[in-house]
């Protein structure tokens, strides 16, 4: 892509990427979000769809790991920042075997491990407690410069959510990545153009968007977030220059793959989800 979906008024809301249309894997993985929505009937649904293609490449294609050694060293790092989507890299932590499927069931119950935020230590395949939005990138930072200081080859991934830049921390963190020009880092952005309460351009422009990384020495790509094909290309590119740090601006939409939650900040949290609202979740993504 050579240009940011356009917006065409403030707080108007933007234009969707022109995705290919989701696939049977895509599918599966949002009836897993779904599975896991139900025992507690609540949780960040928008915010979960909107990565799931950017997860399902790293995981299927891209990341070096080994699901029955979660801790082995030599595994790349992916830093979930925006820790509220949760659910979509729980989806993925579970498909992959890091944990049995059947532990969606108990997402947000006290006698499952699951919680609304993921936590380090706690779920295996998470390598950092996050949901304070603004903390994964400095992890990440740091877990760069220590692979590097070690001598170590595996990457460093950090998904950030849009919104999420709007924290100081986020850029205080570019800088020292830059400084460093830490190849070994990998920042995405799920830029889905809409946050908690309304769209990121009229609640905080961050444009110009890519230029702002380059300004803080990234090298800079930019990508339909729900292209599997191209998120794929791009990843397997990885570093976009030897002697920087590498940025993916990820265009998306927040609720992809629902139609009546598509662009829709009501979505972005709900606190209680109706048996009606999960009979048109079914409906629409279908049933294994």
């Amino acid at each position: 892509m050579t240009s940011s979906p356009v917006v065409a008024q403030q707080g108007a809301m933007p234009y969707a990427p022109d995705s290919p249309p989701l696939d049977a894997r895509s599918l599966a993985l949002r009836r897993l979000v779904v599975r896991a929505l139900r025992p507690g009937k609540r949780g960040h649904v928008g915010s979960a769809m909107s990565p799931i293609e950017i997860l399902r490449v790293l995981y299927d294609d891209i990341m070096h790991f080994r699901a029955d050694q979660p801790r082995w060293p030599d595994r790349d790092r992916l830093v979930f920042s925006k820790g509220h989507g949760c659910l979509a890299l729980y989806a993925l932590l579970a498909d992959k075997g890091f944990f049995p499927l059947s532990e969606l069931d108990r997402f947000c119950r006290s006698d499952g491990m699951l919680g609304g935020h993921p936590e380090a230590g706690k779920v295996p395949g998470v390598e950092a407690s996050t949901g304070a939005l603004g903390h994964g990138l400095p992890i990440a930072v740091g877990l760069a410069l220590a692979a590097r200081m070690a001598g170590r080859t595996h990457r460093v991934w950090a998904l950030l959510g849009d919104g999420e830049t709007n924290e100081g921390s986020v850029w205080e963190a570019a800088l020292c990545a830059g400084k460093h020009r830490l190849a070994n880092l990998v920042v995405i952005i799920d830029d889905n153009k809409l946050q908690s309460f309304g769209p990121t351009a009229l609640v905080q422009d961050m444009e110009p968007f890519a230029d702002k990384w380059r300004a803080f020495n990234f090298a800079v790509a930019e990508v339909d977030g729900h292209d599997p094909g191209a998120l794929r290309r791009l990843f397997a590119s990885m570093p976009l220059a030897p002697d920087r740090p590498s940025v993916v601006i990820a265009h998306t939409v927040k609720g992809k793959g629902i139609p009546f939650a598509e662009f829709n900040p009501d979505w972005h949290h709900k606190s209680k989800i109706s048996e009606s609202e999960f009979a048109a979740l079914d409906a629409v993504l279908g049933t294994d």
